[in-house]
């Protein structure tokens, strides 16, 4: 992947996310699927400007979805990154 905006799909904006920022210094990432660690770690660094120390990734799968027939569908499988930065660096997300 060559476009950081290709890899970073969204800042995730939730309790837990918020909690590990204040608390950790650590950042919630929906990603790209196919992206590894160096790729994400690449592409914080170039769009927000800071050091990343490190990258941890996880695969969510997708939710059964029900709509009043007995066929079940799913939505789609997707990535999160969990960005430790360096203790002097921030992101100012609003």
């Amino acid at each position: 992947m060559n476009n950081s905006t290709d890899v970073i799909k969204k800042v995730l904006l939730t309790e837990k996310g918020t909690r590990l920022s204040e608390e950790q210094n650590q950042y919630l990432f929906r990603v790209a699927r196919e992206a590894n660690k160096i790729e994400i770690k690449q592409a914080v660094e170039a769009l927000f400007k800071v050091r990343v120390m490190a990258v941890n990734t996880m695969r969510r799968k997708g939710k059964k979805k029900r709509a009043r027939t007995a066929n079940y569908g799913t939505t789609a499988s997707w990535k999160r990154a969990v960005v430790t930065l360096h203790k002097e660096d921030s992101i100012n997300l609003i």
